[in-house]
């Protein structure tokens, strides 16, 4: 009996690749849908976090911001001390005052920690912070700390910008809760740093006429004390060359009657014992060795001119004003509008997550049942 062999159909041939597993897709408009459904329960969200955003802008403090420009002072504003320092100059006072040294000392000054406390610690405004009432040092260097960092500067030159201005500026600010202090109170600290640049710089003055009159008095003390010394040697010579002269007895002077005396190199007899006594009661006679001596009188008028220097109240400004302290039209800060604005994004997007995420839980806790 003959078999017949059959082949068997290797069915895993005829699909070489595996089918994808069944993925869900989102669908869009079941969830606009789902959005559509809960628009009152969102717009109510977004209506109480606009209010939340509302009552917290009342909350956050207010900060508004006074400006004021400035550039290097220009040659009229420091025209007076230019010619004091002139004037000093030309009774050889060495002094140097520049427009850009006062300048930069004013920058300098402005940013100083220690002046803007002593600036504050006398300012009415810190009082009022700390309601007028008496307070320990630590509570007020508190409170002084706090408000000078509202103080700033800063460089208006960009390096990187070819088209700069021409000219260097600083922008010079204060923040403060009120536009009227925050004005008001950077208006008075520039004035009180130039008060203090104006102190320092005729204090330098003042040092530097006070060290060429010490400097000219010393000088004036050695020129006097070695001309005193070449007038007690000489008056001493002319007592030895005279007794000399009436040793020799030479009475006349040796050019006077023809006579030819080879006169002695220590002690001259030429005058004759005549005119060696006429010549030492001469010079007895004179009680200041500054009386023949024409530069020790001109170092004396020196050192009367420098102390007759007296510079006063010279009037100059350190600086320009670009922009005078600004009163602020804007608090610093988001505004309120924009606030609210965010406030009800916020709201909407958390509106939104709730609605979805009831939506997604619903609908797995009603696969969960068919299960």
């Amino acid at each position: 009996m003959s078999s017949i062999e059959v082949k068997a159909n290797k069915s895993e041939n005829v699909f070489p690749y595996q089918c994808p597993p069944h993925r869900e897709e989102i669908d869009l408009l079941e969830i606009l849908a789902t959005l559509f459904a809960a628009r009152k329960q969102t717009v109510v969200i977004m209506f109480l976090f606009a209010l939340a955003g509302l009552a917290g802008s009342f909350l956050i403090p207010q900060k508004w911001t006074s400006q004021a420009i400035v550039t290097k002072s220009e040659k009229k504003q420091v025209i007076e001390l230019t010619h004091s320092v002139t004037n000093m100059a030309a009774l050889g006072v060495d002094v140097k005052v520049e427009v850009d040294s006062i300048y930069n000392t004013f920058l300098k000054m402005f940013d100083s920690q220690e002046l803007r406390g002593e600036f504050l610690a006398q300012s009415p405004y810190v009082k009022a912070l700390l309601d007028n009432k008496e307070v320990n040092k630590s509570e007020l260097n508190r409170a002084i700390t706090i408000v000078s960092g509202n103080f700033k500067s800063q460089n208006n030159s960009d390096p990187k910008n070819t088209d700069s201005a021409p000219y260097s500026s600083w922008t010079l600010s204060f923040t403060a809760p009120d536009a009227n202090d925050a004005q008001q109170l950077l208006e008075n600290y520039i004035q009180f740093i130039v008060a203090k640049v104006k102190k320092k710089v005729m204090e330098d003055l003042k040092n530097s006429i006070d060290l060429k009159i010490s400097t000219e008095k010393s000088k004036l003390a050695l020129e006097r004390a070695y001309l005193e010394n070449q007038h007690h040697i000489k008056v001493q010579r002319l007592v030895y060359s005279l007794q000399v002269a009436n040793a020799a007895g030479i009475k006349k002077p040796v050019y006077s009657n023809g006579q030819s005396v080879k006169d002695d190199p220590d002690y001259s007899v030429a005058l004759g014992a005549d005119g060696l006594t006429e010549k030492l009661k001469i010079e007895k006679s004179i009680n200041d060795v500054a009386e023949l001596n024409a530069q020790l009188q001109n170092s004396e008028h020196l050192l009367t001119q420098l102390k007759a220097i007296h510079l006063g109240d010279v009037n100059f400004t350190p600086y320009t004003y670009q922009m005078q302290p600004s009163l602020p039209v804007k608090k610093d800060g988001p505004g309120k509008s924009l606030i609210i604005v965010l406030a009800a994004l916020l709201g909407l997007l958390v509106a939104s997550g709730m609605v979805l995420v009831r939506h997604v839980m619903g609908n797995r806790m009603e696969k969960e049942q068919l299960i």
